[in-house]
């Protein structure tokens, strides 16, 4: 009996943090999904264009870079935006868009590889867009000038000229050159990798008549509050590793809640070497990667916090005088593109993916992805999927023999485990003798059966082990599955064309031969448990078959538990990621394999095909029987 109440109690409280998954995680994220996207209109921003204009902020050394726009402005069209100012194009395998000559700003990014849907033929994922459409998004780069300054300063109105001709791609940088017209030339090379790193130098001259102090500085601007998944494991919006204060990470709530600091912005402020510090989302990121060594004054903005709010990652470099007739530099770099583990880095024992993490010495650039506390279980998982997907080309392959390699892993464990309970069933008729011995003295029938149990040698929590041991996979996977965009629209055969999504067939329609939407009818709270596709049911069968390798509880309760408990699961996990589903319902059949296999072996009958068609018997006919 103590086996069979530790087992429901297992099953249950597994149970109950699958429903508070699904309820607080999946069903937000689906609801999101499918509201109507952002169309509030987000207005551009003016740059600095003298030394007494910090871009956004009062004249002193160290502000704040910001921008900020008149609101007349009208929103644009991202075509039109683009049209609008000379550009230079940028061509690489992964990355296509432009560099804006009025400005000089990043702001024109698509990323080649990603596409919107499963469609191959679908529009690529944007990332970048200018000032003046919904949703300006961009990097800039530049210098804030020293309070008392007069010198002109390149802002978002200035023409910068192209030195040369021809587009921006790995083989061959780009320089944009400016005059003051007072003594200052600016020039600015741009450099980019064959993934998404690019390399910004920014040079200045002094002929003038006189020093001047400058501040290099860099920022990533995001007009507008994003469409978030709204996930508590995940983190969008802020982040950065700043130094000794570690890793840093703002939703967007949080910065435009957040202090007000000397310019009359919200946000934070962190005085660090060694940091890195940018915007994220679920899949994509834009970071500034200062050289390690720099000193920084670095910033998290909210900007006029509202329903216009704009968010900003920026930093301040330490002074630079250039003397009459010298020049000053100051180098920066710009990730801006997808968090490809093998890109990003891993930073884990033997995991072989440096990435930019280790080929630039940043600090804990692999933490841009969102591993989770759990890191230590959720990157090894990674890397044997991943590991297992370029051997085989397929990640719905590497989710089976995964679990396969964590059943062998553990199978001197589970071998324990299922003995004990091989055994526990063995003693089931001296357990039943004792309830008929001592029908109302429950205090001596837990005396007696647990010197039953010494005997035997059987530890009564044995049965728990298993489930126990599935729990910390099955959230190590689906961190796995949500996070990593490797994941991302990764197919397995037939109609999974999306590990990471739900399976996307429902029996409610007839598995698409009716006109029927449960998630437009009912609503994601409720819909999402009614998206009953073919391998939530694949997957509620093995679990059924599972709980039928097990004797019947004699107590009706227990067994109603039992009964209905696979489809109680298989509506749960209907919602969940197709990966997540396939692994459970290949872990099912895997463990009845290994549990039949350890019940011969310990000399006690599998009964599943007698319980199976228990099931089916009537009530009355199994009685005569």
């Amino acid at each position: 009996m103590t086996d069979n109440r530790n087992t429901i109690l297992a099953v249950i409280l597994s149970g109950l943090v699958l429903i508070a998954w699904q309820y607080f995680y999946n069903a937000p994220q689906m609801e999101r999904q499918r509201a109507q996207s952002q169309t509030q209109a987000e207005l551009a921003k003016s740059a600095p264009q003298t030394a007494q204009t910090a871009p956004g902020a009062t004249p002193q050394p160290g502000a704040t870079p910001s921008v900020s726009t008149p609101a007349n402005q009208p929103v644009v069209s991202r075509d039109a935006a683009i049209a609008a100012s000379p550009r230079i194009k940028i061509e690489t395998p992964r990355l296509s868009g432009s560099i804006a000559l009025k400005g000089g700003r990043i702001d024109d990014l698509s990323l080649e590889k990603f596409r919107d849907t499963v469609d191959p033929k679908s529009p690529a994922i944007v990332l970048f867009s200018p000032s003046g459409t919904a949703h300006p998004y961009y990097a800039e780069f530049g210098w804030v000038a020293g309070s008392g300054s007069t010198a002109k300063l390149p802002g978002r109105d200035t023409e910068w000229q192209q030195e040369g001709s021809g587009s921006l791609t790995p083989d061959k940088p780009v320089t944009l050159k400016w005059d003051n017209g007072e003594g200052l030339t600016f020039r600015r090379t741009i450099a980019i990798d064959d993934r998404y790193l690019f390399t910004i130098k920014d040079d200045v001259t002094n002929v003038g008549n006189a020093p001047v102090t400058l501040y290099p500085y860099a920022l990533i601007s995001r007009h507008g509050t994003p469409e978030v998944s709204g996930y508590y494991i995940l983190h969008e919006g802020l982040i950065g590793y700043l130094g000794d204060q570690g890793l840093q990470e703002k939703g967007y709530k949080a910065v435009a809640e957040a202090p007000v600091l000397g310019n009359g912005d919200r946000g934070f402020e962190f005085n660090v070497t060694n940091g890195w510090l940018g915007i994220t989302d679920k899949y994509w990121a834009a970071a500034l990667l200062p050289d390690t060594s720099a000193r920084l004054k670095a910033r998290f903005l909210a900007e006029d916090p509202g329903p216009k709010v704009r968010y900003q990652t920026n930093y301040v470099q330490d002074a630079q005088t250039i003397a009459v007739g010298g020049t000053g530099s100051a180098n920066a770099r710009l990730f801006a593109g997808a968090k490809e583990a093998g890109v990003v880095g891993i930073n884990f024992p033997l995991a072989g993916h440096g990435g930019y993490n280790k080929q630039l010495g940043l600090n804990h650039f692999d933490l841009l992805i969102d591993w989770g506390w759990f890191y230590f279980i959720t990157k090894p998982m990674f890397l044997v999927l991943d590991y297992f997907f370029h051997v085989f080309g397929n990640f719905g392959v590497s989710i089976l023999l995964v679990t396969l390699l964590i059943k062998i892993l553990f199978f001197p464990l589970a071998n324990k485990s299922y003995a004990s309970m091989a055994k526990m069933k063995s003693v089931q008729p001296q357990l039943q003798a004792l309830k008929e011995r001592y029908p109302d003295d429950r205090q001596k029938q837990q005396q007696e059966m647990m010197e039953i149990y010494r005997k035997e040698k059987i530890n009564p929590i044995a049965g728990c082990l298993p489930v126990a041991l599935q729990i910390p996979v099955f959230f190590s996977l689906y961190k796995v599955l949500f996070v990593t965009i490797e994941m991302r629209h990764a197919p397995f055969y037939g109609w999974i064309k999306d590990l990471s999504a739900p399976d996307p067939t429902t029996i409610f329609n007839l598995f698409g031969l009716l006109p029927f939407d449960p998630l437009a009818v009912f609503g994601p709270h409720f819909g999402a448990y009614l998206m009953l596709g073919v391998w939530p049911i694949i997957m509620g069968i093995t679990m059924w078959i599972q709980m039928k390798l097990n004797p019947t509880p004699p107590d009706p309760t227990q067994k109603m538990i039992f009964d209905w408990m696979p489809l109680i699961f298989t509506f749960m996990l209907a919602g969940f990621p197709a990966g997540l589903v396939i692994y459970w319902a290949w872990n099912n059949l895997l463990s009845v394999i290994q549990q039949s296999y350890i019940m011969r072996k310990n000399g006690v009958k599998v009964e599943l095909f007698d319980n199976m068609k228990a099931t089916f018997t009537p009530k009355k006919a199994a009685e005569k029987t």
